[in-house]
């Protein structure tokens, strides 16, 4: 065991972590604001109560047309330690102006305080309500998808995952962009084809034991969906774009649960990035600018008109 898997040095760091990005969030986010200028802000913020505790969420609307426009749940990256979801704005607005669809950028709990199970079941309280409350809010909850960047996107297949166990599907697509799907395998053997990747192995090994403090929670299927241990029959969960990077060290795992989904039929695409790494869409604004549209012609075909 190195120092880092150590569940009190793990802490220890990612408070350390939280707090650097606590510092340094009003330049960042500032930046945030300003990448793809394009795309205007029309926000304003909710709270959703659950049982873990009330979420702050930014809302995004599209331009006022005359029909009630889809919803999409974005869930952010961050390590499931990180909790800034500003990260996301600029997705956010492409999203509510190409999708033409209300964007909810959510402020999910995060590790050490709210270590798993406890965001992924959040999440999906935040989905359910998204769902039943449409009518109060001015968007149609009968059309609703899922997404998530990094942890996000592990937050988007485990909201996925008991939606469809819940018996009464509610989610017309997941969206899962560079997504954390196996916890299983350490970081340091998840593979890249560059030197130095983004995500470094002692980060990794912070982020997964404040998240999975107990090393066996690790294999459920909430938060090891694409580790050989879950065979469990997927048919039925909505369908999926899995959007890969090439460098990252989670592509693999990306693509393996991207071929799950293949399996029952609900892989509606499986995208690689090529020549970009982990997080490449939060610096290179050409790229993120091709990701997300194409992201929002996903969600766009995937709700349809309003009836």
């Amino acid at each position: 065991m190195t120092i880092m898997r150590r569940p009190w040095v793990a802490r220890l760091v990612a408070r350390s972590m939280q707090a650097g990005m606590a510092l340094a969030a009003g330049r960042a986010t500032r930046r945030a604001h300003a990448r793809l200028p394009e795309y205007p802000r029309r926000i304003e913020s909710l709270t959703v109560p659950t049982a873990h505790g009330p979420v702050r969420v930014t809302v995004y609307r599209p331009e006022p047309g005359p029909r009630t426009p889809a919803v999409h749940v974005n869930l952010h990256g961050g390590g499931f330690v990180l909790g800034w979801t500003d990260m996301d704005d600029p997705l956010c607005r492409v999203l509510a102006s190409e999708a033409g669809a209300v964007v909810l950028n959510v402020d999910y709990a995060v590790a050490p305080r709210h270590p798993f199970p406890a965001p992924p079941h959040q999440v999906y309280e935040v989905v359910r309500w998204v769902a039943a409350h449409g009518g109060d809010h001015g968007w149609d909850g009968d059309r609703l998808t899922v997404g998530g960047q990094s942890a996000g996107g592990a937050l988007a297949a485990a909201a996925a995952r008991l939606d469809l166990e819940s018996g009464a599907p509610l989610v017309t697509l997941q969206v899962l962009h560079y997504p954390s799907l196996d916890l299983t395998v350490r970081t340091e053997d998840k593979p890249s084809p560059i030197d130095r990747p983004m995500l470094r192995p002692w980060m990794g090994e912070v982020f997964s034991t404040c998240y999975v403090p107990n090393p066996e929670a690790g294999r459920d299927r909430l938060a090891s969906p694409a580790a050989s241990d879950d065979t469990a029959d997927l048919t039925g969960i909505a369908p999926a774009v899995v959007v890969v990077a090439e460098h990252d060290i989670l592509r693999a795992e990306g693509v393996r649960y991207a071929e799950r989904l293949e399996r029952v039929g609900a892989l509606v695409a499986l995208h690689e990035v090529r020549g970009r790494d982990h997080g490449y869409d939060v610096s290179h604004d050409d790229a993120a600018r091709e990701t997300y549209r194409m992201i929002a012609g996903y969600v766009a075909r995937a709700t349809g008109p309003a009836a």
